[in-house]
């Protein structure tokens, strides 16, 4: 389970001088495995065009920010519409299932590639 405000990533840099555009993000956990592994680094884009079954940085609403995998829109508790994300290792790890939709506006990013250690685009 992850602790309050710390979830999958650790740490988030912002490059784009008219404004965020892109980031790199570290993965941390193993909720994302095998697709992601503790430690991973990733390309993200900010301003997401979020689609089903794109992996998303995303923040809870206990302020914890984690990647998982956008699966459908559903309506949160305040009537909008939002995301249901799914960890892909269920056990390990805290999602949708825990805690809700996600509103739009809490999809922070778009993961686009892991960087390192076996690039490869998501």
């Amino acid at each position: 389970m992850t602790e309050r405000g710390r979830g999958a990533i650790r740490s988030v840099r912002r490059v784009g001088a008219a404004g965020p555009v892109l980031g790199l993000a570290r993965v941390r956990g193993e909720s994302m495995r095998p697709t992601l592994r503790p430690g991973d680094r990733l390309l993200v884009r900010y301003r997401p065009r979020v689609r089903p079954g794109r992996l998303v940085v995303a923040r809870f609403a206990d302020g914890t920010v984690a990647v998982k995998r956008a699966t459908e829109r559903r309506t949160t508790r305040s009537g909008a519409v939002g995301w249901w994300l799914l960890s892909d290792q269920p056990e390990a790890g805290v999602d949708s299932r825990h805690r809700g939709p996600v509103p739009d506006a809490d999809v922070v990013a778009v993961v686009l590639a892991r960087i390192w250690p076996r690039p490869r685009l998501l």
